[in-house]
């Protein structure tokens, strides 16, 4: 297996980029054996590699430089729909995303009354990686939902809801409150389908009131209040290379 490449950056830079230290800090990474390049030890100095192509690691996890590319995570507010031009004339993401200073795309859609998590890119295999059903991308969402519901609900989430095109399950559950006229249900699972959510409640008897996707892959709303936008540091980064297979 070809590590080096001489057109190639230096690794220790690479490491630099994304964030591991200087680059003499990151050189006494390579030679204490910490870093692995395509599943391979690298201990000596001078190695060039292609940081955008290569899958570079240290103490086991999958680090990435960035250079060019912008990915970030938006805390979508309701009343936005997921597009960055609306030909409508409704609130969009292009206000957004003006500070990024890149073109970027949306990892799949939220629809315009449920808030949360949306992962905004101008990475385009990082984003078609995470959108696309096959690599089964956890998303969790809390749902605001009408009427009480039983304590059997999450027994059937799980073992699966028939919609129009095709079965939707859970992979994980939790009631966290309920009261005659509404209930708060947390719900995870790996479908990317339209409205998924809210159709699988509409199947049980439980209208959506409101929902918001708390979590996407290792990606949460903390710190981040509706409207705010924050670019992702090289080990978030790194973390949704690892889970899209890149």
């Amino acid at each position: 297996m070809e590590i080096h490449r001489p057109e190639g950056v230096r690794l220790q830079k690479v490491l630099a980029c994304a964030g591991l230290g200087s680059r003499r800090h990151c050189e006494t990474l390579i030679e204490a054996g910490r870093v692995r390049v395509d599943g391979v030890v690298i201990d000596s100095q001078g190695v060039r590699v292609d940081p955008e192509n290569s899958a570079i690691e240290v103490d086991g996890k999958r680090i990435h430089c960035g250079e060019g590319r912008v990915t970030a995570v938006l805390h979508k507010p309701a009343g936005v729909v997921s597009t960055m031009k609306d030909e409508r004339g409704r609130p969009d993401l292009s206000s957004f995303v003006q500070e990024l200073g890149s073109r970027v795309f949306h990892v799949g859609r939220l629809d315009a009354e449920t808030t949360g998590v949306l992962i905004l890119t101008n990475d385009g295999e990082l984003a078609h990686r995470l959108a696309h059903p096959t690599f089964g991308i956890e998303k969790t969402y809390v749902a605001k939902v009408k009427g009480q519901v039983a304590s059997s609900l999450c027994t059937v989430l799980k073992a699966g809801v028939d919609l129009d095109d095709g079965p939707v399950r859970v992979t994980r559950c939790n009631i966290r409150d309920t009261t005659s006229e509404q209930s708060v249900v947390e719900v995870s699972l790996h479908e990317g389908r339209n409205r998924i959510v809210r159709r699988m409640f509409d199947a049980v008897g439980h209208p959506v009131q409101e929902l918001a996707r708390v979590q996407f892959g290792p990606l949460t709303l903390e710190g981040l209040a509706p409207g705010e936008l924050r670019t992702l540091d090289p080990e978030e980064t790194g973390s949704l290379l690892t889970i899209a297979g890149l």
